[in-house]
């Protein structure tokens, strides 16, 4: 990452340095995630839609311990490697949009409430910002080689209400929590780094 782009990382020591916890990254673009990997102050254990895991590249990521999910319904498999990662003290970085959008944390799926109120991990969140912003005219389907992308950690927080409960009612009050810290944190992170 850091010979294509010139990252510029904000509060990774914000990050924990031992324990579980998982990244709440927005995704503007597909280098987002490997900007995180190649960034983040410890190994991260994204959740990676089936259709990246063709040719050689599905050894190379399993090989470096991304998790394949299917999502066409809900992978079972995916689940338990994610809460796998989580009781090993690990970290699991989430996309909570689920896919490529706008990055604003619009749109949150469930999956983040339920491993963090599940798992007990604290949920940091990153903002990724300029990965989305410009084409390279090199490569159109990145962004500018040798340009700004800026990564910016923010303050752990808890998704749970601290009863412990995992009930529909409490994921969905956890996913509107989430979604307030989320969206806070991207505002605040924009108006560091003034994009």
């Amino acid at each position: 990452m850091y010979g294509l782009w010139k990252p510029r990382v904000l509060g990774a020591w914000r990050m924990p340095a031992d324990g579980p916890c998982i990244l709440a990254v927005n995704h503007t673009h597909n280098i987002d995630g490997p900007m995180i990997m190649g960034t983040a102050p410890r190994p991260v254990h994204f959740l990676i839609k089936k259709e990246a895991f063709v040719g050689p590249l599905g050894p190379f990521l399993r090989g470096i311990g991304q998790l394949e999910v299917d999502r066409s319904g809900t992978d079972r498999t995916a689940i338990s490697g994610a809460l796998k990662v989580l009781e090993d003290g690990g970290v699991l970085g989430i996309f909570p949009e689920g896919t490529r959008g706008e990055g604003d944390f619009a749109s949150l799926r469930a999956g983040l409430a339920y491993f963090a109120v599940r798992s007990g991990a604290p949920i940091v969140p990153v903002a990724v910002l300029g990965s989305g912003e410009r084409k390279s005219r090199a490569v159109p389907g990145l962004p500018p080689l040798r340009g700004r992308v800026d990564v910016v950690f923010g303050d752990p927080f808890e998704a749970g209400d601290g009863s412990g409960r995992r009930t529909r009612k409490a994921l969905d009050e956890a996913t509107t929590r989430i979604q307030e810290r989320l969206g806070a944190h991207l505002a605040d992170a924009k108006r560091l780094t003034g994009r």
